[in-house]
């Protein structure tokens, strides 16, 4: 675990904000092991460990994934910022930029915001937003579940920054 929390990891931190499902939060974090993200920020009423919920699905990354609570996600992006990340809010909007038509920028760091699962992001938060990205899909819901969407833009991150 140690060793794991001092390994180089990519400039790249998650937010979740006021997402319902301890299950959705702890496949975040799983994720975020896996991709070895720098941290989460749950804000406003995501669920934060300990909790029964967010141990199964995270089958302990919420031990080696750092984490922090913010009840305002406006503060938080606000700290991000201040901190030199970039804000992405994930969601689709008329003025989104499609998943794999972005370019993270070499040196920059990255604050990948993902809203509620029913609201989505919230305006007020995206318009702290520097960049909203979409995943463009094809199907006849056009939306996806909070953590298959963390999980796909974690990974495009990833891969990018290889």
């Amino acid at each position: 675990m140690e060793e794991f929390r001092e390994a180089p990891k990519i400039p790249v931190v998650v937010v979740l904000d006021n997402i319902r499902s301890a299950y959705n939060v702890g496949a975040v974090f799983r994720t975020a092991d896996a991709f070895r993200v720098e941290m989460l920020y749950l804000c406003g009423r995501t669920c934060v460990p300990p909790h029964v919920e967010i141990y199964k699905t995270a089958l302990g990354a919420e031990d080696s994934v750092e984490w922090k609570h913010y009840p305002d996600i406006v503060l938080c992006i606000s700290e991000l910022k201040a901190k030199g990340y970039i804000p992405v809010g994930i969601e689709q909007t008329d003025s989104s930029i499609a998943l794999q038509e972005f370019r993270p920028e070499k040196g920059a760091r990255y604050a990948l915001l993902l809203g509620n699962e029913v609201d989505g992001v919230t305006l007020e938060a995206l318009n702290a937003c520097d960049v909203v990205l979409e995943i463009p899909q094809e199907g006849t819901k056009h939306s996806l579940n909070i953590s298959v969407a963390a999980g796909v833009v974690i990974w495009e991150f990833f891969r990018r920054f290889l």
